[in-house]
This record gives C-alpha cells, structure tokens and sequence, in this order.
C-alpha cells in the first residue's frame, strides 16, 4: 500500500497490515473523543449527577477505579500475551466487552449514578487494555529507526477516527436540539453511535494484522489453568523488577510518562466540563471544540512522527512538553474565549505528538522478547496517572468551591515534572540496555 512507506518496515510487514494496525486507532478514538472528552463526561456531571457539589470528583474518582483495575492487571496481562502469544486474542476480547459496555451507556438516564459509573469503570478498563495490546505489535511492524514515525501514522489515523464518531454525534445532537430533545434523549443516541464505528472499524485490524512474537515455549504452557498462567505472569513480572537496574532509562520514562500523561488525563476527562462550567460553552459549542482539537491533534501525531525520528525522541518529546505548560497558562490565564480556543489548539498538537512519542519511546526501550510485558509496564505507568492527574484535578475543584482555573494551573506542574525527570533520560544507553537484557 503506498500510503505506507515500505522501507520503514520490518521485512515481511505488508502496508495493508499496517493499516490494519492504524484501523485500531481509529476504531477506538471515538471512545475517548466522545465518552471522556466530549458528551458523556459533561452529562454525567450535569445530568446523571445533577450538578451536584460532589459530580466532578466522583466522575474523576470513577475514571481512577478503572485505572487502578488496569494498573493491576495489565503488566499480568502483557506478560501472558508474550509468554503465550496471545496478544490478538486478547486484544479482541477487550474490544468486545469495551464496545458492550459503551453501547449499555445508552440506557444511563438521569439520576442513574451507579450504573454510569459501573459502565464507565468496565468500557474505559477494557479500552485501555487493548490501547496496551495494540501498541505491542508497533515494534513488530516498525524499524527501529522508525518507529516514531510509524507510531505516527497511528496516532493521527486514529484522529480521524475520533472525528467521525463525533461529527456523527455531533450532527444528531444539532437535529435533536432543534427538535427541543433534551439531553437525555440524545446522549444515549451518541453512544451507540461510538460502539458502532468502534466494532466495524476493529474489524479490519482483527482481519489483516498478524499475530507475532515468539512460540509459546511448550503446548502444556499454552494449556495451563488460567490461575497458573496469572501467577506465572505475576512471576514474570517480578523478575523483569529485579533487573530493572539495567535498564534505568525504561524506569525513569516510566516515570516521565506518569508525569505528563497525568496532565493529559485531565485534559481528556475534563475538557468538556472547563468549557461548560468556565467558558459557558453549550453541547454543540463544546463537541466543535473537541472537533477542532482532534484535527490539531491528529495534524501534530502525523508530522510531528517524522520531527521526532528526525530530530530525536527525547527532544520532540521536551518540545511537546514546553507546549502543554503553554497550553494550561492560556487556558487559565486567558479571560476571554479566543485565549480558550487557542490554548485548545495548542492542546491537540500537543496531544497526538506526546502520546505518539511516549508511546514509539518505549518501544525503543523495551526488550524484543518482552514488548508487551513492558507496555504492560507503561500502561500502569498511564493508569496510574489517570488516577493521578484526575483526582488531583477533582480535589481542588471541591476544595476551591469550584475553582476550576486554579485547578488547571495545578495540573501545568505535571507537565514541568515530565519535563524534569525527562533530562534524567539517555536513549542510546537505554537501547542499548534493551538489547542486552536476558531473562
């Protein structure tokens, strides 16, 4: 496929399975750009939870229980994908039950508390979860020098598919407003919406990309009892703690990247919420937001692939992180809405290069044979500071009385301590620490 550059991928990778893999980033985008960006995370504050003083710290305290549920279970989970090549599997049934349960958001009406957050905790676990096993085979379809570049690829890709889901959304919640609908009418409709586009656009990645890796090592592993087969990957896990004094760069990005990711968690989850209870934003105002931001971000994934495989990782990446801290003084310095919608700008190019480099870094930084096993490590990495980053977020807006400016300037120092503990980083060293780990 000549979208795809040939000479950046491994021998034996075909640019249809690439697109297959890009496909993933598609089908799920739609979950984050309309379920925790754009509709659902303000109706949940505002109609199911009915503006209540407590709304925004239980629906960030809701996104912390199923982050917690991944930081718990993914390293396990990646480790069993390696040892057992199961990374496809696996992969198809986190899509399956996350496309459920976001289709059951549907029947959340007003006052319906419990079941909102026990759908989202459920639908935003299993969608990290496949985020996690899908960024595992970026190093089996990239070269190593290109793998910022590829990552890329996906990472805008995905953009578009954001976009779709929610121009669809949006387009309905503009029909059903001028029918007098309310809220509660349309947002079920928006939800089905996105689980749609998510499971027909997944199905092409579970169609064309193959399963990779090593050979489980014998037929009786592969058959072990689901309890063996956990504390087996627990075991693993262990050891790969045990020597991660050899690969220090792999820590430290780990800790760089629970550093920043805490800053875009807010921005995720709370987007939406800044506009409305700050900027007075209405429904359709605040998804054109999100609209525009998801063409800036899928603009910044794209090219800025190329500058940081070009440029070097750690530099795109400190780049990135100068233009987040940017982006939270405008929002909250800024008075007026042309400061908002610049600093929502600034956000989405800084949204798709961040999480595109993060993302091709570790790649860089992990053992050949142990890549999910590590993604594993990077998504408790993320899921902690989706724990982090939020309930900070939520904790000074009930401590405030709703100050939600103060909260945003809060959240800029997460971005100035990725920005730190990035200089402690030296990617040369720790590709090399990569290539020489052994188990």
């Amino acid at each position: 496929m000549a979208l795809f550059d040939q000479s950046s991928l491994n021998p034996g990778v075909r640019g249809r399975e690439v697109f297959g893999w890009a496909m993933y980033d598609f089908a799920n985008s739609g979950y984050t750009t309309v379920v925790l960006t754009a509709v659902f995370n303000a109706y949940f504050v505002g109609a199911v939870a009915g503006n209540a003083s407590w709304a925004t710290l239980l629906w960030t305290a809701t996104l912390a229980a199923s982050s917690l549920a991944v930081m718990l279970t993914a390293p396990a989970i990646g480790a069993y994908a390696d040892a057992h090549r199961a990374k496809k599997r696996l992969l198809l049934i986190s899509t399956i039950a996350c496309v459920a349960s976001t289709a059951g958001l549907a029947l959340v009406g007003p006052a319906m508390v419990a079941l909102a957050v026990l759908l989202i905790v459920i639908s935003n676990y299993f969608y990290a979860i496949g985020e996690t096993l899908i960024a595992a085979f970026l190093p089996e379809l990239s070269r190593p020098e290109s793998l910022g570049k590829v990552s890329g690829w996906g990472w805008s890709f995905g953009y578009f598919g954001g976009m779709l889901a929610l121009g669809l959304s949006l387009a309905w919640v503009i029909h059903a407003q001028g029918a007098g609908q309310p809220a509660s009418s349309f947002v079920p409709v928006t939800m089905l919406i996105t689980a749609v586009i998510y499971l027909l656009a997944a199905s092409l990645t579970f169609a064309w990309l193959r399963e990779r890796g090593r050979e489980p090592a014998t037929a009786r592993s592969v058959g072990k009892g689901l309890g063996a087969a956990v504390r087996e990957s627990f075991a693993r896990l262990g050891q790969t703690w045990g020597h991660a004094r050899s690969l220090t760069d792999m820590f430290w990005m780990l800790v760089c990247g629970c550093a920043y990711q805490a800053g875009i968690a807010v921005v995720i989850a709370l987007a939406a919420v800044y506009a409305e209870q700050v900027m007075n934003f209405e429904k359709k105002e605040t998804m054109l937001l999100v609209f525009v931001v998801n063409i800036a971000s899928a603009l910044g994934a794209f090219g800025f692939g190329y500058i940081q495989d070009r440029i070097g990782h750690r530099r795109a990446l400190a780049l990135t992180l100068l233009g987040w801290i940017v982006m939270v003084l405008l929002a909250a310095l800024g008075g007026s809405r042309p400061y908002f919608w610049a600093a929502a700008w600034l956000a989405g190019l800084c949204m798709g290069s961040s999480q595109s480099a993060g993302r091709a870094i570790v790649g860089l930084l992990a053992p050949s044979h142990r890549v999910a096993e590590f993604y594993g490590l990077w998504a408790f990495a993320t899921r902690l500071s989706a724990v982090i980053g939020p309930i900070t977020y939520g904790l000074v807006t009930w401590g405030t009385g709703g100050d939600h400016r103060t909260a945003i300037l809060v959240t800029g120092l997460f971005f100035v301590a990725g920005l730190i503990t990035l200089a402690r980083i030296d990617l040369d060293r720790g590709a090399a620490a990569a290539r020489a780990y052994r188990d």
